[in-house]
C-alpha cells in the first residue's frame, strides 16, 4: 500500500468506452486533475479536482460495477504514486486502460500493470515529443485533428508503434469539423491497402452519455 499517497481526482464514473478501438466497453473513469498540457479545446476542468487517498479512491472504485477501469486525466502518466494504485486494482481483478498524451513514457513496471494504453499525441505540442522520453509502444493512437496535422500523424506512425491508428475531429464552441477530419483520413490512407487510419468520434456526446 501507498502510505500517505493522495490523488487529485476530477470525476469517478461508470459509462461505456465512446471512442477509439474499445468503443462499446462497459468502464470506470477515473479522471485525474493535472496535466503537463493546456490544449485551447480540452474538455475536462483538470485544475478542478478533490483529493482523495488511496483507501478512499479504491474504495470509490469497488463500488462501482464494471471490473474495467480507465485511467485519465488530465494525465494519468504524471500522477506521483501511480504504482500503488495500478497494484491494488490489478489484484482485485480490474482491466486497466490508460489514455495519455504520450508526452512523457511511465516507467516499465507500471507499464507491465496495464493492460490497454491509448496515446493520444497533440500536434498543437509537437515539440514536446522527444524520443528519449515520449511513449513509443501503445494499443492505439488516436490524434485530434485540431489544424493542418498531415505531417504530424505521418511523424506520429514512424515514432509510436501501435496496432490502431485513429482520427479524431475537434469540436470548438460547439462545431464540430467532420468533413476537414474525413479528408484528412483520405489523404493519409491514399495508397494503403492495410493498416489504415481510422475514425474515431466521442460517440457517447453522440448517444448523450456521460
Amino acid at each position: 500500500m501507498g502510505d500517505g499517497l493522495t490523488y487529485p481526482v476530477v470525476e469517478l464514473f461508470e459509462s461505456v468506452q465512446g471512442e477509439g478501438y474499445n468503443t462499446g466497453k462497459e468502464v470506470i473513469f477515473l479522471r485525474f486533475g493535472r496535466c503537463n498540457l493546456a490544449c485551447p479545446w480540452c474538455d475536462t476542468r483538470f485544475d478542478a479536482f478533490e483529493t482523495l487517498g488511496e483507501e478512499a479512491l479504491v474504495t470509490r472504485v469497488v463500488l462501482l460495477r464494471p471490473k474495467a477501469l480507465i485511467l485519465t486525466g488530465g494525465e494519468p502518466f504524471i500522477q506521483e504514486g501511480l504504482e500503488p494504485l495500478l497494484i491494488r486494482f490489478k489484484e482485485l481483478g480490474y482491466w486497466i486502460g490508460v489514455e495519455t498524451n504520450g508526452v512523457v513514457a511511465p516507467p516499465h513496471a507500471w507499464l507491465r500493470r496495464i493492460d490497454y494504453v491509448a496515446v493520444s499525441p497533440k500536434a498543437l505540442y509537437a515539440a514536446l515529443y522527444d524520443d528519449a522520453r515520449m511513449v513509443a509502444r501503445a494499443d492505439e493512437v488516436r490524434i485530434v485533428v485540431d489544424g493542418d496535422v498531415r505531417a504530424f500523424c505521418d511523424d506520429m506512425r514512424n515514432r509510436v508503434e501501435a496496432s490502431h491508428y485513429f482520427l479524431s475531429p475537434c469540436e470548438r464552441d460547439g462545431k464540430i469539423n467532420v468533413e476537414e477530419t474525413i479528408r484528412v483520413l483520405g489523404v493519409l490512407n491514399r495508397g494503403r491497402r492495410v493498416g489504415k487510419w481510422l475514425l474515431s468520434f466521442q460517440t457517447h456526446k453522440l448517444a448523450g452519455v456521460r
